[in-house]
């Protein structure tokens, strides 16, 4: 049902929730705007931190004004896309708000894109204009024999540190990658800073809320990848809701940020929300669990945010043995589910570390820059997302139809509000799948995704729909056999998929990441049989465990399922042709 202004005032509990607003009032400004107000109010306090080097929001604004000038001097112009392919350091935050000072508009991708996904990124958006760092390089060498490439800027990370670890990291590191030549297509990051001489004009645009700021390329509602065009507005509310949603003032804290910047979640929460607020982003280039959980110890930030896998690994860091994160004011989780198991088992690490918070995990998808639904910091229920975002709207409905279906009741998760995205690039048919007007008058953005809302308005996340097994006509959802699985000792992760049977329509596979020390055997196979035997319907079992000494990982850390079922079809038509 959806869930209004209304519906929250009467629920006895959110009498506590403390000062959280759920109608609020959005800027009609520029992402820009956003970071340059904050530099007005708060010029003294870091908005950067890279490699323990600070920058505060009053040297960041005159970098930025300076590419502004450089990105005009190489001919970027309003309404131009520039491909930022960048890890998470200060010239990708420096280009993103110069490109959006302009009027440009950013594309952010992946630095460990292959070349064709590079070179498909660069045509879907109309991009003549790639930013990207040295060890790279190879790969935009190979992209430009198939993409016309106007620009090509050449960052290195030695750029951003401080003078003994430049040196120390050019001697060691950026020694062993390819050579290029400038020319007058490749320049270095110096060069083309350079130049803003060349530009003796203002370049900066007035831009509102409705206008185009960045596209983020996601696989959507059909697994099919797109370019998804988000607007200014989409991320100033991003900002303005999360921030809300934090109960405590961000002004002045220190975020994580480890989840990278051509995701939604890295870009909308760990730093444009630090931006919009005045707080300071932790940029972390490349995450593992050993150099995570360090930067837990040395950095103490006050918020961290990552995906269920990340979580799963620091808990079982013995180097996490004797870290205080009494620092930490919010622990968020999304981009995946996150199982039952690892939610208690994670709480119950944040106690043991003198940690006052627990985690709160949210629900979103990219077609709203990333969350839009969040666990309430005083209220939880097992099992559920939280409660939507201010000024967002849910709405359970019937798959494929705009018929809504009553509390309690699974359908699909359709949502309106201020951080949708304006639309795909150059798919116009799913769009309107995507994005209908319901007979409310209203567009509503339909996920793609199962689940349901209980009568107090929480939102319970079941499974994506294209995702969802049917065997024997009934539905099994994955991520509940998962959950079960993973809640054992033995097993670090799990992955369940559908494999097509003749009779069954398609039946129930379960590939297994055992624990660490835990070696691969018929009798722990027969233990997981035997376990998933007692909680789990007798349709929806596993028919086979594989072992796995890793399971496939997506770019942003989820598993993969879709490379499991693509092996599985592989073997069936291998068995076919036999």
């Amino acid at each position: 049902m959806e869930y209004s202004q209304e519906d929250i005032k009467v629920a006895p509990w959110l009498k506590s929730y403390g000062e959280v607003k759920f109608h609020l009032d959005y800027p009609d400004f520029s992402m820009s705007d956003a970071l340059f107000e904050s530099a007005r109010k708060y010029p003294d306090q870091v908005a950067l931190t890279f490699q323990d080097k600070d920058t505060t929001f009053a040297k960041l604004v005159p970098q930025i004004q300076q590419a502004e000038k450089a990105f005009r001097a190489i001919g970027i112009k309003e309404g131009d896309v520039v491909t930022i392919c960048m890890p998470n350091m200060p010239q990708t935050v420096i280009c993103l708000y110069a490109v959006n000072a302009i009027g440009a508009v950013a594309s952010m991708i992946h630095p460990l894109s292959a070349v064709h996904e590079i070179a498909f990124y660069l045509k879907e958006a109309s991009s003549s204009t790639i930013i990207t760092i040295d060890q790279f390089y190879n790969k935009i060498k190979k992209v430009r024999e198939m993409v016309q490439l106007d620009n090509i800027i050449i960052a290195r990370i030695s750029d951003a540190l401080s003078f003994v670890k430049s040196c120390a990291y050019k001697f060691i590191k950026e020694r062993k990658f390819e050579k290029f030549t400038e020319d007058g297509t490749i320049l270095t990051w110096k060069s083309f800073m350079s130049k803003a001489k060349e530009c003796d004009i203002d370049p900066s645009v007035k831009k509102t809320g409705k206008d185009l700021a960045v596209i983020l390329f996601s696989g959507g509602t059909t697994g099919v990848t797109k370019g998804i065009k988000l607007t200014n507005l989409n991320f100033n509310a991003l900002a303005l809701q999360t921030g809300t949603m934090c109960n405590k003032p961000i002004q002045g804290t220190t975020m994580l940020a480890a989840m990278p910047m051509f995701h939604g979640f890295g870009l909308g929460v760990c730093v444009h929300t630090l931006m919009f607020w005045g707080g300071r982003s932790y940029l972390v280039p490349q995450v593992s669990v050993k150099g995570y959980s360090k930067l837990l110890k040395t950095a103490q930030p006050n918020y961290i945010a990552g995906v269920p896998t990340l979580y799963e690994g620091i808990t079982r860091n013995r180097e996490m043995d004797n870290v205080n994160l009494a620092c930490l004011m919010g622990v968020f989780s999304g981009g995946d589910s996150l199982s039952i198991e690892l939610k208690k088992k994670l709480d119950k690490f944040l106690a043991d570390h003198g940690a006052t918070v627990r985690v709160r995990e949210g629900y979103g998808t990219t077609e709203c820059v990333t969350a839009s639904c969040l666990t309430p910091y005083n209220k939880e229920k097992e099992g559920s997302i939280g409660l939507p975002y201010p000024d967002t709207y849910y709405m359970i409905c019937k798959p494929g139809t705009q018929e809504e279906v009553p509390f309690g009741t699974d359908g699909e998760i359709c949502l309106r509000g201020p951080s949708v995205m304006l639309g795909y690039i150059n798919h116009e048919e799913e769009n309107k799948t995507t994005l209908q007007v319901h007979p409310d008058g209203h567009t509503w953005l339909h996920t793609g995704d199962m689940g349901y809302m209980d009568d107090d308005g929480f939102i319970y996340f079941k499974q994506r729909i294209k995702r969802m097994i049917i065997t024997s006509g009934y539905n099994v959802y994955p991520s509940q056999i998962e959950n079960i699985i993973d809640g054992m000792d033995e097993v670090h992760m799990s992955c369940v998929i559908g494999v097509p049977d003749p009779y069954k329509i398609q039946k129930v596979k379960a590939f297994v990441q055992l624990a660490p020390g835990i070696v691969p055997s018929e009798e722990i196979k027969q233990k997981i049989l035997a376990y998933c035997k007692e909680r789990v319907a007798k349709y929806a079992m596993p028919y086979d465990v594989e072992f796995r000494d890793q399971l496939p990982k997506t770019l942003v850390g989820k598993i993969a399922y879709t490379v499991l079922e693509k092996e599985e079809e592989e073997k069936r038509k291998a068995a076919e042709n036999k």
